[in-house]
């Protein structure tokens, strides 16, 4: 069975509907991206897929054993996000949040494992600075260990270079490539089709308020 499966779905506010008509599977493994022009609904579907908007009609099934705390998540960006008054260590920390039920406290093993991926991102060297004192490609940096501290299974990214120099570009597809490669699935909003076409195994290009999946193996 599939990590995740989309049936037939239909998105909006308000009953206005943003797009519909949407069916795809994303398996473990994949590099899945979601491609399409601003306002076609992209980010809409992001927010179905992690569950927080109700489709208008149709459904998401998660597979697998997944469930929304296996979801590691990277936003885009707000103006909020990037002067967050927090050291780096305490934002990746914050990735674990979803594993302490009742505990009040992050365990040794909530801290070893947020330290484990700020090395991974080679990030640790800015652990102690305060966020909003980094720079651009820090930032993702940061965020992209936090999603990874909450779950290795599976990330869901919007626009995870939007922002960033060329040079830094193309160090995070690297390593979003790299961790795709190291086990991990990853579905990412983007807006840069050559990038999609490079890197990933499945493209759903959304148009018109609707889409359809590309394989690209």
């Amino acid at each position: 069975m599939s990590y995740i499966k989309v049936n037939d779905l239909c998105l909006g506010y308000e009953g206005k509907e943003v797009i519909n008509g949407i069916s795809f599977e994303v398996n473990k493994g994949d590099y899945f991206c979601i491609v399409g022009e601003n306002g076609s609904g992209k980010s809409t579907l992001m927010k179905a897929l992690l569950g927080l908007i109700t489709p208008i009609s149709g459904e998401v099934i998660f597979g697998e054993g997944l469930t929304k705390k296996d979801v590691g998540y990277l936003p885009q960006q707000t103006d909020i996000q990037k002067d967050f008054p927090a050291t780096s260590w305490e934002i990746v920390l914050s990735g674990r949040q979803g594993h302490l039920g009742l505990r009040p406290f992050y365990s040794k093993n909530d801290k070893a494992v947020a330290l484990e991926n700020m090395k991974k991102m080679e990030a640790l060297q800015f652990k102690n600075r305060c966020f909003r004192e980094l720079s651009g490609g820090q930032k993702q940096r940061v965020l992209l260990a936090r999603a990874l501290s909450a779950t290795e299974k599976i990330l869901l990214m919007d626009e995870p270079v939007s922002g960033l120099d060329p040079k830094v570009t193309d160090e995070m597809y690297n390593i979003i490539s790299e961790l795709n490669k190291s086990g991990i699935t990853i579905i990412m909003i983007s807006h840069d089709i050559a990038a999609a076409e490079k890197y990933a195994s499945h493209i759903l290009h959304v148009k018109g308020g609707s889409g359809n999946v590309i394989s690209n193996n």
